[in-house]
């Protein structure tokens, strides 16, 4: 259903920390919105609309608009007129309306009209779309019971208390109780996909006491009533009793199906409304994204106010020159015979400051081009096709395995991508496949598994040692999730170790303690698991295996086909029936069922961290525990995740005590998942530890690869998982992110002093201990690093577990902690939490002032991926909830290399290019328009006529520009991955400081006194041809001609790459004015004032003096630009200008982007990937060693290996004036 896009955007935008506000260290981390609510809770009256009238519950239509029809040009105007550089435009405008305007009105109001009204448009064309689809959601039919059958109504009619009839595969219309079902049991599976992204089946199970009312004779006789908490935004959980025929029924999250889920594999359900419309807890749940704007465009701004004060300063000048040249001498004016009106008053000789004053606002106007209304739509229109015409479509960042390409959700940060100096990363799904494989085992103190991970190889590789592969076993066989070899379990060997009642019990609580549903058939070989994670579909996986195949389930039972336990090659089905469930959390860290044997025997199974399990188990059993946590650092070492698993015998009477409190807990309307816990810790001791498992996440492709160029880049990149310290480092190993050179930083709460005090159990003492070991680390490591030298000294890596974070993170530290992780070259935090994730990203970003970039694929990444300047999400395993809170999507890390190094550089380079070339153009028109000021007598005299000074920046020099900021590229994408190095010009803003913008604004005035003087000057003894010489709006017409071509050729000579486009649109651009001159000097009305320039360009054309000022205004005028140019390249050369000289002879690859655009789209992924690929350019250099040999680019070379060599200049111009080598085939672009 099309209509449910929307829901899904807004939905899967959240954090599992759902309504959790934090102080970060540098500012508020607010993780979603917590809602008001009001007190006490709510009471529904179930299949009584009568009853719950009085209470006016919201009904269920949904809008959601921005605007309505009355609010829509208020509010429309309003979100328009929040940006400044309207509000000028405006103001221009209205000035320009007044008398003492020099222009026609038209000259302002219509470009500023076209504009506001291309974004109205805009706004109502999005809001029209977002009506529409709240219309298909509003308008789709659900059956309702009413007098005793089913009547199909629209969403928007549905009422609180209303029972309703949801057929598979459609999606709930509210929040409902969930009351009966056709499944045995009671028991639906739905799809949450629309809220978190996850398709994972999950199951919901109805109260028995509802079981019966399935048919519409049965539900209308249903009159029970809900008290439950009010409407809120938490989407794990809910507190509400059902009152049914006098008894009380507590009802937890499992009765509630949300607004926005499916309904699968079952063929239909009843349900009640609770919650409706915007009261769901998917509506209050609906966010936006972050509001983000590139540093960039914030530079902008100031720009944008440095123009203002350069226009204030002409204005200025102009105003205090009118008042002072303005005397009665001037007698011949007849300024003393005016009358009283304001346009008298602006040449009154008796009140020269009001002819000050009044001649401030003329100029106002007069000048009002130097800030160009163009230039917010086309960066706009720039940055939306490099969005969806060139990340969107290109090739080497499309993964063909999962048939997924790059996309681009906003168009706001293209060039915020080429400034990233911090990149974060979470670890699963992101620097790895997320594809859990079952590896090792412990069971009893005897390690199993005899297979060597990828993390493994890579230690061994930075050790320089050789690892002993062993020969994989005969009955060896891997499947998804399971890559297990050893002998001693497999096919019921496990019957002849010495622990086989430990082996037996490990395999049971694989078994029986999860939450998987079962998919298929119930064979082996075709069954399917649906798991909450990777992780638990693999030890389910791995228990069918080793002779433990969980086949079916139903909301008491668990089916177990267990083969060899009695005697070798028995198979026998044991059901297990499942009494209670303790969910994992994030606090728990651990999850656990209490099941009942076919035999009566009460067993408690529990699986979680080893910090959480060890803690609870019971005293005894030293070796073993000693033991198994040697296996746990081993396995963790090796890149492995590790889970413990106990068990622990129940007696009845004991269990029936604890299931009291436990239905108590599950009962109460408040603190109900704290009460949980409590409970839970009640049961959750003393256990018997049964081993460990050990699971492991393979590295994607390319990632060491990809990190390695990154750091080369001058990218810092820092880890951020919830993986143990040993398997974070060894990770960090694998990756290239840290190497046996580095200098490491390891601040650990692991320590011996630290367990001691933990011991005790005292919390506050435990608190101050371990702040104030984090305080003495922090400063030890400080001090160290600080002795050491930055440039010849080793690099630095910084490795911080959650625990200690969490006390580094406190606003004492906090400084400290930055400022030692701003010198490490890498930082690993591990155990940390989703919030500290936020935290950590926010104290770089806020307190280094540096562009920063998340990257993750879970829900857990939301809060990173929102907090940073730029979030990336992975199209992983987990669901799209991180990406559709991104601002980029790539299904690997490894195209981090092309959206980073390629597109974000480029898009840097093209927007800062851009920008300064509208402020050098339009500074350049104005400045002539101010030279003539001074030869009026500053009166406000226009020097160009309306409609040239309108069309200047939207048709005689628009498209040029926006060809420059879509196909600017100043060298290949192949090279510029080669030449990690070039990337640092962005990191360090180097194409758009003021000295640019400085160097561009002294051109402008040295070419717009060419221009203007040049012309005024020749054009004073200039004839036509009748003899008369040339007025005012000939010499202008000139000069505006001599401008046009002017900016247009300086444009082509600021180009790297100029394509046919380039072409085609400057040279349209000169050929546009001149037509239009033609056009416009022909005809005249007597409304307008086009008599003064009636007949001028035929005029003009018929001289020779037109031909020849054309030609050599422009050349004159460029000379400047051309030489400074040329003396920078040869002296002092940016690093992409060394690049271009090194591989000056060898061809580009622009002829092979325009054939992608052209015939891309036409090819089959298959056709597009070898298209890229075999016409990639061919990069060995012509210069065999020369070229790295030459003192000119030592310091370049010498940087891209880490070392210090400053530049010298006179080296760079010596090998710039070497004689060139002959081409080789191939364009240069």
């Amino acid at each position: 259903m099309s209509g449910w896009d929307r829901v899904r955007a807004s939905g899967s935008r959240l954090g599992q920390n759902n309504g959790e506000t934090t102080r970060t260290t540098s500012r508020t981390v607010t993780l979603g919105r917590v809602q008001p609510q009001a007190p006490g809770h709510r009471t529904i009256h179930c299949n009584d609309r009568e009853a719950n009238h009085p209470l006016r519950f919201k009904g269920n239509s949904i809008a959601t608009t921005k605007y309505n029809v009355l609010t829509f040009l208020p509010k429309g105007l309003f979100e328009q007129f929040r940006r400044v550089a309207n509000c000028y435009f405006l103001m221009i405008s209205i000035i320009s309306t007044t008398p003492m305007s020099p222009v026609n009105p038209v000259t302002n109001v219509v470009p500023l009209s076209l504009v506001l009204l291309v974004s109205l448009i805009k706004e109502a064309w999005e809001d029209w779309k977002r009506f529409q689809n709240d219309m298909v959601i509003n308008n789709t039919l659900i059956d309702v019971l009413q007098d005793q059958r089913w009547e199909g109504l629209p969403w928007k009619k549905l009422q609180v208390g209303d029972i309703v009839r949801v057929k598979q595969d459609d999606f709930f219309p509210a929040d409902l109780l969930f009351l009966a079902s056709t499944n045995a049991d009671g028991v639906c599976y739905i799809e949450t996909a629309n809220l978190d992204g996850e398709t994972n089946l999950k199951i919901r199970k109805a109260l028995e006491k509802t079981w019966d009312y399935l048919t519409p004779e049965k539900a209308s006789e249903f009159k029970g009533e809900v008290q439950c908490e009010q409407p809120n935004n938490s989407l794990y959980t809910f507190t509400g009793n059902l009152i049914v025929q006098k008894q009380t029924l507590p009802i937890n999250p499992n009765q509630i199906l949300l607004r926005g889920c499916s309904l699968r594999n079952t063929e239909h359900i009843i349900g009640a409304v609770i919650f409706a419309g915007h009261e769901t807890k998917v509506m209050m749940n609906s966010m936006n994204i972050p509001s983000k704007r590139s540093t960039l465009e914030r530079k902008l701004d100031r720009l944008i106010l440095a123009l203002f004060g350069t226009l204030s300063v002409m204005c200025l000048i102009g105003a205090i020159g009118s008042a002072v040249i303005i005397d009665r001498k001037h007698f011949y004016l007849g300024l003393h015979e005016m009358s009283r009106t304001v346009e008298d008053d602006q040449f009154n000789p008796s009140n020269r400051f009001l002819v000050a004053v009044l001649n401030l606002f003329t100029l106002l106007t007069l000048f009002s081009p130097i800030i160009p209304i163009s230039l917010y739509v086309s960066i706009e229109t720039i940055k939306f096709f490099q969005s969806t015409q060139f990340i969107n479509k290109d090739l080497r960042m499309f993964h063909f395995e999962s048939n997924t390409p790059a996309l681009a959700r906003t168009s706001n940060l293209n060039e915020e991508l080429g400034q990233v100096e911090y990149i974060f990363s979470d670890k699963t799904g992101t620097l790895t496949r997320n594809l859990m494989e079952f590896f090792k085992c412990s069971i009893g103190g005897e390690s199993y598994g005899t297979g060597i991970t990828e993390i493994e190889r890579g230690v061994a590789r930075q050790k320089g040692t050789k690892i002993q592969e062993v020969e994989k076993s005969a009955n060896f066989k891997k499947e998804k999730g399971f890559n297990f070899d050893d002998p001693r379990l497999l096919l019921g060997a496990w019957r002849n170790e010495p622990n086989p009642d430990n082996c037996k019990e490990f395999f049971r609580c694989l078994a029986v303690c999860h939450t998987v549903l079962p998919e298929g058939e119930e064979s082996p070989e075709k069954i399917r698991y649906q798991a909450a994670s990777p992780d638990e579909a693999a030890l389910v996986t791995a228990a069918k295996n080793f002779g433990f195949f969980f086949y079916r389930r139903t909301p008491t039972m668990i089916y177990v086909r267990e083969s060899h336990v009695e005697k070798l090659g028995k198979i026998e089905d044991v059901s297990y029936e499942i009494l209670n469930v303790l969910e994992f959390n994030s606090t728990r860290k651990r999850q656990s069922v209490v099941c009942r044997y076919p035999d009566g025997r009460l067993v408690l199974y529990c699986k979680g961290a080893d910090t959480v399990i060890y803690e609870r188990l019971a005293d005894g059993s030293e070796d073993l525990k000693k033991v198994t946590r040697e296996y746990l650092e081993q396995f963790g070492s090796s890149g492995l995740r590790t889970l413990c698993l106990a068990y622990r015998d129940l007696s009845p009477d004991m269990y029936e005590r604890w299931n009291e409190k436990f239905i108590q807990a599950k009962s109460s309307l408040r603190d109900r998942e704290q009460k949980l816990d409590e409970v839970g810790e009640l049961i959750e001791k003393d256990l018997i530890m049964i081993g460990c498992t050990a699971i492991e996440d393979k590295l994607q492709e390319g990632v060491p690869a990809c990190i390695e160029t990154l750091s080369k880049a001058g990218i810092k990149i820092w880890v951020l998982t919830g993986d143990k310290l040993e398997t974070a480092i060894n990770i960090a190993y694998a990756c290239n992110l840290i190497n046996n050179e580095m200098k490491k930083f390891i601040i650990s709460s692991e320590t011996d002093a630290i367990r001691e005090v933990e011991d005790r159990g005292d919390q506050v003492e435990i608190a101050n201990f371990i702040k104030e070991a984090v305080k003495k680390e922090l400063q030890k490591c400080f001090d160290e690093v600080q002795q050491i030298n930055s440039i010849s000294g080793p690099k630095l890596a910084l490795i911080i577990d959650g625990k200690c974070l969490m006390y580094a993170l406190d606003p004492s530290l906090r400084v400290m902690l930055l400022n030692l992780s701003l010198r490490c070259s890498s930082v690993v935090c591990c155990r940390v939490s989703p919030l500290q994730k936020a935290q950590v990203t926010s104290l770089v970003k806020k307190g280094a002032k540096k562009i920063t970039l998340s990257i993750g694929d879970g829900a857990n990444d939301v809060s990173m991926i929102q907090a940073a300047h730029i979030g990336v999400g992975i199209s992983g395993q987990e669901g799209m909830q991180a990406v559709m809170a991104s601002d980029f999507a790539i299904a690997q890390f490894r195209f981090l290399t092309d959206l980073l190094l390629v597109h974000g550089r480029w898009s840097y380079l093209r927007i800062c290019k851009v920008v300064v070339y509208f402020f050098y153009k339009n500074l350049t028109f104005t400045l002539t328009q101010f030279w003539f000021t001074f030869q009026c007598g500053f009166s406000g005299q226009r020097y160009y006529d309306d409609w040239f000074q309108s069309l200047y920046n939207v048709i005689f020099t628009s498209l040029p520009v926006i060809m420059l900021g879509l196909f600017e590229k100043d060298v290949s994408a192949s090279l510029s991955k080669k030449y990690p190095e070039l990337y640092k010009e962005g990191m360090k803003n180097v194409f758009f400081t003021w000295r640019v913008v400085a160097i561009w604004a002294f051109f402008s005035v040295y070419q717009s006194l060419v221009l203007y003087y040049f012309v005024a000057i020749s054009s004073s003894s200039a004839q036509n041809s009748s003899g008369k010489i040339f007025g005012l709006w000939d010499v202008s017409t000139m000069a505006f001609s001599c401008v046009v071509v002017t900016v247009n050729l300086r444009l082509l000579m600021m180009c790297n790459t100029i394509t046919r486009y380039h072409y085609i649109t400057v040279g349209g651009s000169v050929l546009a004015w001149f037509i239009f001159a033609f056009i416009y000097c022909g005809i005249t009305t007597p409304q307008d004032r086009q008599e003064n320039v009636y007949f001028v360009i035929y005029v003009l054309m018929s001289t020779f003096y037109f031909y020849f000022t054309l030609l050599l205004v422009p050349v004159v005028a460029l000379l400047g630009d051309f030489i400074y140019q040329g003396v920078q390249r040869w002296f002092f050369p940016y690093n992409y200008q060394i690049v271009q000289e090194i591989h000056k002879h060898e061809p580009g690859d622009g002829r092979i982007q325009m054939l992608e655009m052209e015939i891309g789209n036409q090819l089959t992924p298959e056709e597009a990937r070898s298209l890229a690929i075999a016409q990639l350019p061919r990069e060995i250099s012509k210069h065999t060693g020369f070229a790295f040999d030459s003192p000119g680019y030592e310091s370049f070379f010498a940087a891209q290996l880490g070392i210090y060599a400053p530049q010298k200049a006179w080296d760079v111009a010596r090998r710039a004036s070497m004689r060139s080598k002959p081409k080789i085939g191939g364009k240069k672009n």
